[in-house]
């Protein structure tokens, strides 16, 4: 899959995760994307490393990974930006 599908893939990721993750993210459509992107790279890499194999395809694990890591990279987003509100 080309970067034009990753990129693709993560938008998509972004948009579910946000959709899934409880609270109120306030972030844009270009965060977002960013974050989805991110997922779905860190995802794709995570599941590389436990499979042995890469995700070439579109095809529902390859939305879930990028999901899963879009979570993640939520996650740690949400953390950071209540610690740093408390500071």
């Amino acid at each position: 899959m080309g970067i034009l599908g990753w990129i693709m893939v993560g938008i998509l990721a972004g948009v579910l995760a946000k959709a899934i993750m409880p609270g109120d993210q306030d972030l844009g459509i270009l965060m977002t994307m960013a974050l989805g992107i991110v997922g779905a790279i860190l995802g794709g890499w995570v599941m590389s490393m436990i499979t042995g194999t890469g995700i070439t395809g579109f095809d529902l694990r390859t939305i879930l990974v990028a999901t899963v890591g879009a979570l993640a990279v939520l996650a740690i987003v949400g953390m950071v930006r209540r610690r740093s509100a408390l500071h």
